[in-house]
């Protein structure tokens, strides 16, 4: 009896995934975000409103967000993968933290904004390496990321001194008419 081995097809067959470029859908879910907090930051609108802040963070600035970092990785753009789910998960902490207040309970009425400044110094400090990544990829980019880490730099030194300068002085905030 002879022993035949069946044939082994020795070609292999790889597929790519296609998928649409995630980037201008995580643009903009941090854009939008961004602007409508800063609406409240600025004073533009009364703070009894700012909690429609939270869905928009959650789940358009944070999950969508994330969604768009995760679609970078399979594009092999750790940079975009790196920078939307990174801010992506910003949003969806900060949205956790703005719609519970008790995790601020114990702090004292002084020391709770601290604790948000420590939140967002943590950001700054992420955003100026990001701003250093970028210094050369392109131009629209260091902008973006030149505002951004303005934007937070202000935003943290809001919280650690009490004074609503730095929030109202923060890029991309509107101004409230005199």
């Amino acid at each position: 009896m002879t022993s035949t081995t069946p044939a082994v097809d020795t070609t292999s067959t790889v597929r790519t995934l296609s998928i649409a470029d995630p980037g201008p859908l995580g643009l903009a879910a941090f854009a939008l975000t961004t602007f409508t907090l800063s609406v409240f930051n600025s004073g533009f609108l009364p703070l009894s409103l700012e909690p429609i802040v939270l869905p928009l963070a959650l789940f358009y600035g944070g999950a969508a967000q994330v969604i768009a970092g995760i679609m970078e990785f399979f594009k092999n753009n750790t940079f975009g993968a790196l920078a939307f789910t990174s801010y992506g998960s910003f949003w969806l902490a900060f949205s956790y933290i703005l719609g519970h207040p008790e995790l601020l309970a114990k702090a004292s009425a002084a020391d709770a904004p601290h604790a948000i400044g420590l939140f967002l110094l943590g950001w700054t400090i992420f955003t100026a390496y990001m701003l250093f990544a970028v210094t050369k990829v392109n131009g629209a980019l260091l902008a973006t990321f030149s505002v951004l880490l303005v934007a937070f730099i202000c935003l943290t030194l809001g919280k650690f001194t009490g004074t609503t300068i730095w929030t109202r002085s923060s890029p991309g905030t509107p101004r409230p008419q005199e």
